[in-house]
């Protein structure tokens, strides 16, 4: 087989790894990839976005399967233009990829199929906004959520008046996250505890993936501003059978069966974002792809070809399947560039690379990375993921931050409590 994954972060290195274990894959391609995958695959210099490009590229080298790691892609259609020229395609179409496009939509589908969420408000414009929080219906902290695509940044805790009027302006009017502030959702904070639950499904039927927990805060103790995430454990230590099995048939069969009655057939990655309150699970968010970093650690575990499970959802026979696991405990530490989320430098040389890589049992994925020569330079905010699966949560993480201390480049930033559990 030939086989393209569209991407070039951790998430999609990560899938790159796990794909080229397959004996199904004879030439595998990254679009447009990494410093990293570029020792497992063929880079391509084609932008994420690009679809008419992806596409051509597709059609000429005869690819068997095009696995799309972001989610712009996704919202732009890109299913829908492979699948009309017979290409077999992992993701789901546009329609239901709205789902993750805008949080408006998904926030009205769950009142529609009464799916448990927090309480919410549309909010259309900067002066409906100041005027829902004049009023007592939304207490402090809340969460004010742009609607469009935000890279993991478009929802911001508000502890003040002064914080939530900051953020409208930001978002409404000077349009910090362009068209994705047009329209905002007010929100309810909820207090608990964050999981990511994550399930394959082929429209119909749905495979689970093992349970994780993502890091979203940048600063320790989940302090300061939401990033596309700093860290992953799996499993989550706060999901259990009995929350397991309420997830399944009051959220995630729920959606699927929804969609599919309003004619957007879910086919892909469906990730719920969590928050498990003292009242149950509540939905914070749906997204269409895999997480990132939440993928890292999952992959270290999966010890079944992810090409045949990938197959089975794009050939609607998910069921035909079984994933089997590995019970060790996974992580992944996220290397940020200084500044990350907001503004930060890149070019900057990386080393120790090899030195970390010679502890057993480490694995490093690349996010923004770039290779000149032999050496590694940074490209984005978030550089590197530093990864590991061992019998027990504290050894991966000892042994994660062990080979972190062997990394360096200048200003790295990165959280000291992934899977610290409280």
């Amino acid at each position: 087989m030939k086989v393209l994954v569209i991407g070039s972060g951790g998430r999609e290195h990560a899938l790159a790894w796990k794909i080229s274990q397959s004996s199904h894959v004879k030439e595998l391609y990254c679009a447009p990839g990494n410093g990293g995958t570029s020792s497992i695959a063929k880079n391509i210099s084609i932008k994420d976005s690009d679809i008419k490009g992806l596409l051509d590229f597709a059609l000429k080298e005869k690819i068997d399967l095009t696995v799309v790691g972001p989610e712009l892609p996704l919202v732009l259609g890109i299913v829908d233009e492979f699948e009309k020229n017979g290409l077999k395609i992992f993701g789901p179409r546009k329609n239901a990829a709205e789902l993750e496009g805008s949080k408006i939509f998904a926030k009205q589908f769950m009142w529609r199929h009464k799916i448990p969420t927090a309480h919410s408000r549309i909010v259309e414009s900067p002066d409906q906004a100041r005027e829902i929080l004049a009023t007592p219906e939304f207490s402090y902290p809340l969460v004010i959520k742009a609607d469009g695509l935000a890279g993991g940044k478009g929802a911001i805790i508000c502890k003040s008046p002064k914080k939530a009027e900051e953020t409208i302006k930001a978002l409404m009017i000077e349009k910090k996250l362009g068209d994705a502030g047009n329209r905002v959702l007010i929100e309810e904070y909820l207090e608990g505890k964050e999981a990511s639950f994550i399930v394959l499904t082929d429209g119909v039927k749905m495979l689970p993936l093992v349970t994780t927990m993502d890091h979203k805060a940048i600063y320790d103790g989940d302090a300061g501003p939401n990033t596309g995430g700093m860290g992953a454990i799996s499993p989550s230590p706060f999901i259990g059978k009995e929350i397991f099995n309420d997830v399944i048939k009051s959220i995630v069969f729920r959606t699927i069966t929804r969609m599919l009655e309003e004619g957007r057939k879910y086919k892909g990655v469906l990730y719920v974002g969590l928050m498990l309150t003292d009242r149950g699970p509540r939905v914070l968010e749906f997204n269409c792809r895999f997480g990132d970093p939440e993928i890292q650690p999952q992959v270290l575990r999966m010890k079944t070809d992810l090409v045949e499970i990938l197959m089975a959802v794009v050939e609607e026979n998910i069921l035909q399947k079984e994933i089997e696991w590995s019970q060790n405990a996974a992580g992944c530490v996220v290397l940020a560039s200084g500044g990350y989320p907001v503004k930060y430098e890149t070019g900057k040389k990386i080393e120790g690379l090899n030195d970390a890589l010679e502890i057993p049992g480490i694995t490093i994925f690349h996010a923004g990375t770039r290779m000149e020569g032999e050496e590694y330079f940074t490209a984005g905010g978030r550089v590197l993921n530093v990864c590991a699966a061992e019998k027990t949560l504290k050894k991966t993480m000892d042994k994660i931050y062990d080979a972190i201390s062997k990394i360096y480049f200048e200003t790295m930033h990165y959280r000291r409590d992934i899977g610290a559990i409280k």
